[in-house]
């Protein structure tokens, strides 16, 4: 009698460990998930602050039609991505089309003393700092779940969990990996 209490008690404690197993990995994925989408959060933050950005420069620096289009394009691609390569690569071009356009205010004095001008700088440069926020964020979630995707024990249970190995957030090119500097 004692020996089918023993071992029914070693069953239930091998089913508890194996929920916890898949918990953990059903949990991982779901971190993932998140903080893909804090990402497209802020990138979406920082898309809506554009529009008002460039007609702010625009007002002083009308005949910079390049830069203009340069930062509407990139806008555009940022707003159409949807993989975590794809998205990365619209933020790079985006983060380059900021840069184009902080360096043509840059040579309108009146338009950096503008009131408008800095509180649309202020906020750019707190969404850019959120942004960075959300990638590390992301990043850690990747790597967390690549980790228990391929350690043991976790790795018995990952086909039944239906997660798989996610790709880490990566700037394609290495000059945007830093966000644009928009101090004046």
């Amino acid at each position: 009698m004692w020996i089918w209490i023993i071992v029914a008690v070693v069953l239930v404690l091998l089913v508890l460990w194996a929920i916890a197993l898949y918990n953990r990995l059903v949990k991982a994925n779901v971190a993932v998930d998140e903080g893909f989408a804090q990402i497209e959060v802020q990138l979406k933050r920082r898309s809506d602050l554009i529009p008002n950005l460039v007609n702010t420069v625009k007002g002083y620096a009308a005949h910079e039609s390049s830069t203009f289009e340069a930062v509407t394009a990139a806008r555009a691609v940022g707003e159409h991505a949807t993989t975590v390569p794809e998205v990365a690569a619209a933020d790079g071009m985006l983060t380059q089309a900021l840069r184009g356009l902080l360096a043509v205010a840059e040579a309108y004095p009146d338009l950096k003393a503008s009131a408008n001008f800095l509180s649309l700088q202020e906020e750019l440069s707190a969404t850019e700092n959120k942004v960075a926020f959300s990638r590390q964020f992301y990043n850690d979630a990747v790597r967390t779940l690549n980790t228990a995707i391929v350690t043991i024990p976790t790795k018995f249970f990952v086909g039944m969990a239906g997660v798989k190995a996610r790709e880490f957030y990566e700037v394609p090119d290495a000059a945007d990996r830093n966000a644009p500097t928009v101090t004046f």
